[in-house]
């Protein structure tokens, strides 16, 4: 075992106002971009790279580079090319996302500054947050890596990565085998991995986080801070924007209700009759 000795550095402050110099324009610059476009459906297409600015960012102005970081940093650029990717893709010639076009509608006069500090704003301080492994394992970096927590979060990560590609590719190719009319198999999502879990590729992302904050704990001096990302990422899916938007969207569907009654709502485990 790799002895791990911690020491404490003190993060620049004019360090940590250029990563978020740099973030505050790049979210500005979203924000007008959907002025024009009139689609404020941008702001998840913008998410992944966002979070992936300020790693990089980090990174490249930090003074101390270390491996871990950087391998760190690079699950990070691959994760979030494979996001943004399919996010792009999944709304391309579509028209603005409900829950953003309720927004349009509802706020008046106030759109403008509402959709600047509630998206755009908001996001920028979520990506911060999100971006906690890179930026413990960049900007508090420890004299020396305890490799086996540094190999194990990147185990974690692989894992929650073809997890949730795995997924996603599931569920995109049975869209449009119902979009084709084909509904053989029903109309929900039940198949492969989303046998043992109702969201198997919000479980894989929760995953990727919990697994780079465990690769920070292995090369930082201060390695709590990075767990506010997988908690945030976790908390947000369960309880917020991910798996209740999702659940009672479907409500009432019969066919839904009997797959809820078999699948475990996050945590993937063999099909059952009661679930706790």
């Amino acid at each position: 075992m790799i002895p791990h000795e911690y020491y404490l550095p003190a993060i620049s402050p004019v360090l940590l106002s250029a990563v978020l110099s740099i973030l505050l324009v790049y979210v500005s610059c979203g924000f007008l971009i959907s002025l024009f476009t009139k689609n404020n459906g941008l702001a998840d297409v913008l998410y992944g790279p966002g979070i992936l600015l300020v790693s990089l960012s980090a990174y490249l102005l930090s003074f101390t580079k270390t491996t871990g970081a950087l391998v760190i940093v690079g699950a990070v650029l691959v994760w979030s090319v494979r996001l943004a990717t399919r996010i792009y893709r999944k709304n391309r010639g579509k028209a603005e996302d409900f829950r953003y076009k309720t927004w349009r509608d509802t706020w008046g006069n106030t759109f403008l500054v509402r959709s600047y500090f509630q998206i755009y704003i908001l996001q920028g301080v979520i990506m911060v947050l999100v971006a906690a492994p890179s930026l413990t394992a960049t900007l508090l970096p420890s004299s020396s890596i305890f490799l086996p927590a540094f190999i194990f979060g990147m185990v974690l990560w692989v894992s929650g990565f073809v997890l949730e590609a795995r997924a996603d590719y599931e569920l995109d190719t049975f869209i449009r085998e119902v979009k084709r009319g084909d509904t053989s198999r029903g109309k929900i999502m039940k198949f492969g991995l989303w046998a043992y879990s109702r969201h198997p590729n919000y479980f894989g992302e929760s995953l990727q986080w919990w697994g780079l904050a465990v690769a920070a704990t292995g090369v930082s001096s201060l390695p709590l801070f990075a767990y506010i990302s997988p908690v945030l990422i976790t908390f947000l899916l369960l309880k917020v924007s991910g798996v209740p938007l999702l659940e009672k969207h479907f409500e009432g569907d019969p066919e839904w209700e009997e797959y809820k009654t078999k699948t475990s709502v996050f945590f993937p485990r063999s099909p059952q009759k009661i679930l706790l």
